[in-house]
């Protein structure tokens, strides 16, 4: 294994361990908000409202996998679906005051967590990380579920 194939798979290793303690550690922030629900209610905020094929798309799921998560946040009272004003056969999805609560409760908690992990950290060290990160993500496949 040369250096650039050993490096890909310590990079794959490092994100699926990221992402198992993103997911773990979700449950910790808030009992009611899952990590695939917090990104989707992030999402709706980031977007002002969406219909629910818009996430599917977005986030490359299945319509039904979106929609058992949208019922969920609904009953919860974190969601609401109005009619779209230019579509009334379509609803789009928003966050109730209830929902913008919990979001900004459990990113408040989050932004704790990471900051606390990277005390120690060089500020030069965070800003490269930070950009490293941006680009990575502005890559192909960025948020569609395709890395």
């Amino acid at each position: 294994m040369n250096a650039t194939e050993a490096a890909v798979e310590t990079i794959q290793r490092e994100m699926t361990a990221f992402a198992r303690r993103a997911r773990a550690s979700a449950g910790r922030m808030h009992p009611e908000l899952s990590l695939v629900s917090y990104t989707l209610l992030g999402h709706l905020e980031e977007s002002g409202g969406c219909r629910a094929t818009d996430l599917a798309a977005h986030y490359a799921l299945d319509k039904s996998t979106v929609s058992r998560q949208v019922t969920a946040l609904d009953r919860a009272g974190l969601v609401e679906r109005r009619r779209d004003p230019e579509d009334h056969r379509v609803h789009v999805l928003h966050l109730t005051e209830a929902g913008r609560r919990i979001l900004a409760q459990v990113t408040v908690s989050r932004r704790a967590a990471v900051k606390e992990r990277l005390v120690d950290w060089a500020e030069e060290d965070l800003q490269r990380f930070a950009a490293y990160l941006v680009r990575y993500n502005a890559g192909a496949g960025a948020g569609t579920g395709e890395d």
